[in-house]
């Protein structure tokens, strides 16, 4: 069980998501959240405050009379639940909900405690509220998707349930819940912010670690299945560029082959002075897709980890507008709900996801292509050349789902479109970032998929199973536990299928 209190880990926030830890929200939480709201409906009895007494966006000008300020936050919640497309996922949801409710535990909103305590409850009892993927421009926050969500809060739209999709009342019904109390803002207190975002960054971030630690692997095998020279890899090299991440990527290889029977010492072979030919038979040097990991897959764990203790920082901060200071008995008017943090980094991940793909794309091709590795039958086909096919149609897949990722590597960030009268005249796209990056990584996850079914069969071609370091040998027999060692032609989608949940069953 996880208790909510003053700061939230990616850590603590994944456990959360991924494995289903239930939540507590602690007593200081309760006690900072009333005393923000007993401030904020003290000081805004005779003062003119925005969301509060006044209209939202450029219809801010009107004052509210008192007996519709209530009102006013029905109508903002209710007019701004119009988002369209696919429902997001029910992990993003959870992610998005767990994100608000974090934020707004800081007590520097001003909204009842009914909000924080529902939200709870929505988590630890699997209530998926209805959002939208289409809808949100980052830069009041994720007002549209965030809207949907307050709209369960107040007992209104929809949820799955137990796999169904039923009316929030009747969910509350059987669950025995009531909607959040309204009292002062708790309208535009729940949709200023970037939760939504910042709760789908947080999936991705944890999904990239993954990949990368499944394209590690990979390189690894493939560079015992060419017997490569192991100096590309060494400590020494590694660390005349200053570089944390292509250092730790080297050491992560050395670690993986350590006892692979398979990799070879340069000195032993081309430094002993034995060797005199003329033309070199064998590679003096590998293809960069199999020599270059360091540096390729290095700045994407930089990166990574960077992204990382951006949304750290996100979750933990307070990203409304306006914001209550209960320590300075102030208000203050401003915009903390802008998404252009978590938009630039959603660019940069899915940016260096991309090029994670491209990178197994490459490699597949060298497996695949006869011509280049001079190892491997073409396609890695392991039954009659000309007759069976082997790996050659997924490889189509493969090429196509890396293209895609290309297309979809565009940045959002840059693609601001005013709206709203030209109140929000400059905006992030902060959800379409995250949505967009969530796309490229469930692309590569399957890129993968089909480059660790061709890494198995092309073991089983070369007959090195006994000599693969224990890592490598543990990830065939993974695969191979999934799909088993073919010659005849298959129908392969299934397969590329399971393999692709088992690559990501790592998250969890």
């Amino acid at each position: 069980m996880n208790i909510i209190n003053e700061y939230l880990t990616l850590s603590e926030f994944s456990k959360i998501i991924f494995e289903n830890k239930r939540i507590e929200v602690h007593p200081e939480v309760t006690r900072r959240v009333i005393e923000s709201f007993e401030f904020l409906r003290d000081f805004s009895s005779n003062k003119v405050i925005y969301g509060v007494n006044t209209g939202f966006g450029p219809m801010a000008q009107y004052r509210i009379k008192e007996e519709d300020c209530l009102q006013l936050q029905f109508n903002l919640i209710r007019s701004h639940s119009s988002g369209t497309g696919q429902p997001l996922s029910a992990l993003h949801t959870k992610a998005a909900i767990l994100a608000r409710l974090n934020t707004l535990s800081r007590g520097n909103s001003g909204i009842h405690i009914s909000v924080i305590e529902l939200m709870k409850e929505l988590i630890n009892r699997d209530i998926t509220p209805l959002i939208f993927s289409h809808g949100g421009v980052g830069a009041s926050g994720d007002l549209v998707q965030l809207a949907h969500l307050a709209l369960v809060l107040i007992g209104e739209g929809e949820v799955f349930y137990k796999g169904e999709r039923k009316s929030t009342q009747e969910v509350f019904a059987i669950e025995n819940l009531k909607p959040i109390e309204v009292k002062i803002r708790e309208g535009i207190g729940l949709m200023n912010g970037t939760s939504v975002m910042t709760g789908i960054g947080i999936v991705n971030v944890r999904q990239a670690e993954t990949l990368l630690d499944y394209a590690v692997k990979a390189s690894c095998m493939i560079n015992e299945l060419v017997q490569a020279y192991d100096d590309h890899l060494s400590e020494t090299l590694n660390h005349t560029k200053l570089h944390k991440g292509q250092q730790k990527i080297a050491a992560d290889m050395r670690a993986h082959l350590a006892d692979s029977q398979l990799v070879r010492k340069r000195a032993d072979h081309l430094y002993s002075g034995t060797n005199k030919e003329e033309v070199f038979k064998e590679k003096v040097q590998e293809y960069y897709s199999i020599r270059c990991i360091p540096q390729i897959l290095g700045p994407i764990s930089d990166t990574i980890e960077n992204v990382g203790t951006i949304l750290e920082n996100e979750i933990n901060s307070a990203n409304d507008n306006p914001i209550i200071d209960v320590v300075t008995q102030q208000v203050y008017h401003g915009g903390n709900f802008h998404g252009d943090y978590v938009a630039l980094e959603m660019d940069k991940l899915k940016l260096v996801i991309t090029k994670l793909s491209m990178l197994a794309e490459r490699q597949l091709n060298y497996l695949l292509n006869a011509k280049i590795n001079e190892l491997l039958p073409p396609f890695v086909n392991l039954g009659k050349l000309g007759f069976n096919f082997g790996m050659q149609g997924v490889q189509f897949t493969a090429t196509s789902t890396t293209a895609e990722n290309q297309a979809l590597s565009t940045s959002m960030y840059v693609h601001s479109i005013p709206n709203n009268n030209d109140n929000q005249d400059i905006v992030s796209m902060g959800t379409n970032a995250a949505l967009m990056c969530s796309k490229v990584i469930e692309n590569a996850f399957e890129v993968l998929a089909i480059e660790y079914i061709t890494i198995a069969q092309a073991i089983d071609a070369l007959e090195i199973t006994a000599k693969l370091s224990q890592s490598s040998k543990k990830e065939y027999d993974n695969i191979r536990r999934i799909v088993a060692t073919f010659s005849q032609d298959q129908i392969m989608y299934p397969y590329v299928q399971k393999v692709k949940e088992y690559l990501m069953q790592a998250i969890n």
